[in-house]
């Protein structure tokens, strides 16, 4: 039976959003209800896999990742035994912070992070070596003019 999640569910995730360390009590008390109710939807949420995991957003300049570009990879095949093979390549990779699979031109989109250009360019090396690889583009990023990585969850949109 899918979950179906009500108001209280919507800001118990936003206000988790917020701030995933705060404690039952507090987001509780946040969201209008009880600590013990609170927990249970909160379990229930995570079990249903609206929450996926809680960490902690680190700033990668700060840790020495001066350097976070773009690279666009076409293969030269989309079998899918192929896209898995590259997918399974990528996940191997570190600096590769993100994958996405695209439609059109270009297969997949990667958000990489490095301390330098000249690591940069040796993960662009094994990227272009890699079996499949058709050609590899890299765009390096000047500033970061909005990091969201949250959902939205504003309630009026999500109710109309």
């Amino acid at each position: 039976m899918p979950y179906r999640l009500d108001a209280i569910d919507h800001r118990i995730l936003k206000e988790l959003q917020d701030d995933g360390r705060m404690t039952n009590v507090e987001l509780a008390r946040r969201v209008g209800i009880s600590p013990p109710p609170c927990l249970r939807r909160v379990r229930a949420l995570e079990e249903a896999g609206f929450i996926t995991g809680y960490r902690a957003l680190l700033d990668e300049k700060r840790l020495g990742y001066e350097v976070t570009a773009f690279a666009m990879v076409h293969l030269s095949s989309q079998a899918e035994a192929d896209l898995v093979a590259f997918e399974a390549f990528v996940r191997s990779e570190p600096l590769v912070r993100e994958c996405w699979m695209l439609s059109g031109e270009i297969d997949f989109l990667l958000k990489c992070v490095a301390p330098n250009l000249s690591a940069f360019q040796a993960l662009v090396a094994e990227l272009t070596a890699a079996p499949n690889v058709r050609n590899v583009k890299t765009t390096l990023t000047l500033r970061n003019a909005k990091n969201a990585p949250v959902v939205p969850m504003e309630l009026d949109r999500l109710a109309g």
